[in-house]
Formats: structure tokens, sequence, C-alpha cells
């Protein structure tokens, strides 16, 4: 299995275009040492060749133009991508199926029934495609069925239905359903390695940490340090939680469950916020992160397993 992150922070990317805090105004005086990560997305392969895009950020374009496997040039137009997986409806995972309208043919888009509710009443994506390219949307089981994408090769797939937040914009937003948010358990069918992938994760249910437990790899939301981040800061007066985000920090954080992983388990944090101190390579949050054997992801990390 080959494994490309294209983005790696949160929503609004870091720097945040609008944003000053001592992280955002420090990469860009390079006072900070931090990577410039752009809005969270990975593309996933089987035989190198035919790729699966996990999300799709406002960032696509420059993420695609970073990653030249993505484009092999058989003709004239071309593309590598072969489907579109979306692990929830938010704008930061979905803006940038418009940016594939140019496409010679509809886009194999995956979503749970929820987030394709979402994408045709709350925020319309799918049917506006319709006049472009076009969208043929096909349905991920939330039973626990692993299910194959036959233009993507040597992936067997099964998504596990999370404690999160479905978009502000959804009817689900107060009321969650199971399927408005997924981790994805990705196998490897001919090596039989599997990585875990849940950018927003809210609460780590028995489901779930079985599925920790049962990866080689695992990719999992590291939004926020603390569950008062974004309060502290003054720039919001939602705590993590509130958001749909576990925190990293604190009792019962994911700090905590990844401590009790077996040491063979590569453990990565993605979905970064803007805010979050180990983003500064200098910071002691970053230190400490770094000291329990856990990685950041950052935009180009690639991975074979």
């Amino acid at each position: 299995m080959h494994i490309h992150v294209l983005g790696s922070a949160a929503g609004g990317g870091f720097p945040q275009w609008n944003c000053n805090c001592r992280n955002c105004d420090g990469v860009r005086k390079a006072t900070v040492r931090a990577r410039a990560r752009t809005q969270s997305s990975i593309a996933l392969s089987g035989d190198g060749v035919n790729w699966l895009l996990c999300n799709a950020s406002p960032d696509l374009l420059s993420q695609l133009r970073a990653f030249p496997q993505s484009q092999p040039a058989r003709a004239l137009r071309d593309t590598a991508i072969a489907a579109v997986l979306l692990i929830d409806a938010q704008i930061d995972h979905t803006t940038g199926l418009y940016m594939l309208r140019e496409h010679h043919r509809p886009l194999q888009v995956w979503c749970t029934d929820p987030v394709a509710e979402d994408l045709e009443r709350g925020n319309p994506l799918l049917g506006l495609l319709g006049h472009y390219c076009g969208a043929r949307r096909h349905r991920i089981p939330i039973d626990g069925t692993a299910f194959e994408i036959a233009d993507v090769p040597g992936l067997r797939l099964t998504a596990l239905p999370l404690r999160s937040k479905a978009p502000p914009y959804s009817p689900h937003r107060d009321e969650p359903v199971a399927g408005d948010n997924i981790g994805l358990l990705v196998e490897c069918t001919h090596a039989g390695k599997r990585l875990f992938y849940a950018p927003g994760l809210g609460e780590i249910e028995p489901q779930v940490w079985q599925a920790m437990l049962d990866c080689d790899v695992l990719m999992i939301d590291g939004t926020c340090w603390r569950d008062d981040e974004l309060i502290a800061l003054g720039v919001s007066r939602k705590r993590a939680r509130d958001m749909g985000h576990l925190p990293l920090h604190g009792t019962g954080g994911t700090l905590d469950w990844l401590d009790r992983l077996p040491r063979a388990t590569r453990k990565i944090l993605i979905h970064i916020n803007n805010t979050n101190p180990i983003l500064d390579e200098d910071s002691v949050e970053h230190a400490r992160v770094r000291s329990a054997g856990i990685e950041l992801a950052f935009d180009g990390m690639e991975l074979s397993l």
C-alpha cells in the first residue's frame, strides 16, 4: 500500500490566511521553526498507479501539482486519481471536488448516506457537478462490511462510524447520526498491512480502539493540544470537543490512548490546527509528542506498507 499525504493541517491550513497567533505569525516571519501545511487530505494506492483521494480539500490543485504520481500523462487529458472517498461533508474535506470539474467523465465519489444528504441539500455540491463532469455517488456501508473499489485495486476498506460533528449547515449538526463522520481501516490485500485513518475524532469508542490496535499505521486527529485552546486564545467560544475533536493533552486525551498502543504501531498526527503548539518544533509540546514516538504528518509525506 502506498500512502501520500497531500495536506496535513486542519481547516484554514497553516498559516491560516487571517490568523496572527504565535504559530501563524511566527511561520510567516520565520521566528518559529515550523512547516507550512495545507488542508488535510491523503491519497492511497494498492499498485502505485491508480489512486484513491481521501477527502478533497480547497488546496487540492496545489497539492496535486506537488504530487507527480497524480499525473501519468497517458493522454491529452489524464489523471491517476481514480476515485474520491469522503469521510465527512466538511467544507475543508469536500470543496476540492469543485476543482475537479473539468474531468472527462463523472467523478467516482464514495460517501455514506448522511454525507450524500448533506452534499445534496445543505451544500448541494453533487448536484452542481452535474453541470460539469458530473458525479457518480457510491454508497459506503457503515455496518462493518468491508468493500473494495474496482478502479483502485489492491485495497480493502472498512468504514467505522465515529463520534464527531457534521458540518454547521447539516441538519445533523446537533443531532448526529451514524455515518456523519467515519474512520477508515484500509488493508493491503496482498501484504495484509493496515492503515487506520481518522482525521476527525471526538471520542475513542470500543470499535475505534480495536481498529487502532489492529493497524500497522495510525493517522489520527491531532487538531488541538488542549480542549480550551481556541477559547484561551480568544478566537472561539468552542472547545475542541464541541467541534468533534478529542484534544491531545489532558486526562483521556489522544496522547493517553496512544501511550497504550504497541510500540510497533506507527503513530502519526494529522489534521493539525494552526493554533496547536506542537507545530512549533522547538516547543515543549512538540518534544513531548516526539519523545512518545509520535510523528506529525506533513505535506508530501510518503509511506509504503
